[in-house]
């Protein structure tokens, strides 16, 4: 029995580790490295609390040095989906029932395990896995992952006591229900942390839930699960299944009892999602909840008033942080007339120190891109830019693919804002910078505006209050996460609530109450202590 109201531990973000040379950090992480390089190792689905095998397998290599295999894992079969969804409804009604701190308690845990005895082997893998270097690993695998767990817990709590109000005989109660049904998480390969919290934020509210990870992020979802698992988390809640994402997919949302999709991914297949959603749409029990965090083309624009050294090393670490790898990197740069032959040099200068190669090396900024379709598009963008009238490498340019899928990092400058790379997510370390009439300023920012499809980051390097003002004001639409003086990427748990609109998804805040409340179905209990016995009111007197 508990009559107790519970409080669960205010979050504050995880610290961050610097791996200095020579620190026990390094040194250990590195161990963790070499040994997980060094084993091979098998990743079998998560059904049921149980390691699923299948009839077929697929190898898992480092980008940064595809001739080496890691390990293999095993890809689902239909009859393994449908398995999937079974095990989630037979799990609901007790995880549902569960009270809401005992499932804090999972989660808390499990965020302790990732901050502790977790940390070198899930920021290991995902170097190995992804290619990431240790610091994009810390942020993302150790720190984010953490800083989700912990916040999404305080936001949970948050949204229980949030209560309607009672009056003079009448007491109003609002439930937070879980979804009737089970939900499907799908993540991608770029962020470790995405794959925890995209599963375990709908769980944590109570649903059960079939998670399809990237197949480029297999080896470090297997770290994530053996956290979950030893957190306490029970058998069933969250099954693991890898493989076809279209067969995978087809047969969730075959499913009646199909609730809701936890997306990360590309907007082409949200959108198709979408369709496939509301194709089905007379079979399902309740309208499904489409939570998406999709696309970008995310952009810098600077003002003559811009810190020309602040500006560029935005840009740089906007762009070529991870690879340009993520949904929020910097894409699209505008650079004012009178600042453009001071910028150009600085960049210049600036990325030919940046140093490329395998993450075990930690004097390196960029490592590989994730994998050969991938390498094989960029490059298309790069040659293409060679040969375009409106076009122009100006910096870098160079890959190569032997050992790993290595792009430079590279800068197109082109005379066309709606140029093809303007306007095209390319995913990777390749910015495309437009010149701009410095008394163009306003005719710039409508460009800024409408230029992409995607609404995702945005950012503005000026240092006149007069003219941040008006850029926030009209390009108010084009970014769900703004910065001023600041790139656009590396949004905090608790800080910044991350997401976008237009074609970037749905914009519900990952890491925010926001978020949470999309994973619950509230219903109200009116009670009224002493009713009426007369269907009579005072106005037929």
């Amino acid at each position: 029995m508990n009559n107790s109201i519970v409080n669960v531990p205010e979050p504050v973000n995880e610290p961050i580790k610097d791996y200095k040379p020579n620190s026990p950090e390094k040194d250990s992480v590195l161990a963790t490295y070499k040994n997980l390089k060094d084993s091979k190792t098998d990743i079998k689905m998560w059904i049921g609390g149980k390691f699923i095998e299948s009839s077929k397998t697929s190898n898992m290599s480092p980008p940064h040095d595809h001739k080496h295999i890691l390990g293999k894992y095993y890809l689902a079969e239909k009859k393994h989906v449908e398995m999937a969804i079974k095990s989630a409804l037979d799990a609901k009604e007790k995880w549902a029932e569960m009270r809401w701190e005992e499932r804090a308690a999972i989660f808390l845990k499990a965020a302790e395990l990732v901050a502790g005895p977790y940390r070198d082997r899930i920021n290991a893998a995902t170097m190995l896995a992804q290619s990431k270097t240790i610091f994009q690993a810390e942020i993302d695998a150790a720190c984010e992952l953490v800083d989700f767990l912990k916040f999404n817990v305080f936001s949970m709590q948050h949204i229980y006591s949030q209560q309607p109000k009672s009056d003079s005989g009448v007491w109003n109660r609002l439930g937070y229900r879980p979804l009737e049904g089970f939900v499907y998480a799908v993540t991608p390969f770029n962020f470790t942390a995405i794959s925890g919290n995209l599963p375990g934020s709908a769980a944590m509210m109570g649903n059960t839930v079939v998670w399809k990870p990237s197949d480029h992020q297999i080896f470090s979802a297997k770290i994530v699960i053996d956290i979950f698992r030893e957190a306490g988390l029970p058998d069933g809640v969250i099954n693991a299944v890898y493989g076809d994402p279209e067969m995978i997919t087809n047969t969730i949302l075959e499913s009646k009892h199909f609730a809701g999709i936890h997306f990360t991914g590309s907007t082409s297949v949200f959108k198709g999602l979408w369709k496939k959603i509301g194709g089905n749409i007379e079979n399902y029990n309740s309208y499904p909840r489409i939570v998406g965090e999709t696309g970008g083309k995310d952009f810098i624009i600077g003002h003559k008033s811009a810190d020309v050294d602040e500006f560029v090393t935005a840009v740089i670490r906007g762009a070529f942080e991870f690879q340009g790898q993520k949904c929020s990197a910097a894409s699209r740069v505008y650079v004012p007339n009178s600042l453009s032959k001071k910028f150009f040099s600085k960049l210049e200068s600036e990325i030919a120190k940046i140093k490329m190669g395998s993450p075990e090396d930690f004097k390196n900024f960029m490592t590989a891109v994730i994998h050969e379709a991938s390498f094989d598009k960029l490059v298309n963008a790069i040659e293409n830019a060679k040969t375009d009238k409106d076009a122009e490498v100006v910096i870098g340019g160079g890959y190569d693919k032997s050992k790993g899928y290595f792009i430079e990092p590279t800068v197109i400058k082109t005379s066309n804002p709606k140029y093809y790379s303007m306007e095209t997510e390319l995913f990777g370390p390749v910015v495309t910078i437009y010149e701009y009439d410095d008394n163009k300023w306003d005719e710039t920012l409508k460009i800024v505006d409408e230029t992409s499809e995607y609404a995702l980051t945005g950012a503005v390097f000026c240092e006149d209050r007069y003219i941040l003002s008006d850029a926030v004001n009209k390009l108010k639409n084009c970014a769900g996460n703004f910065y001023i003086n600041d790139k656009c990427t590396g949004a905090v748990v608790g800080q910044q609530p991350f997401g976008g609109a237009r074609g970037s998804g749905t914009n519900d805040k990952a890491g925010s109450y926001l978020n949470l409340l999309r994973w619950v179905s509230p219903r109200l209990i009116k009670e009224v202590f002493v009713p009426p016995k007369d269907f009579k009111y005072p106005f037929m007197g």
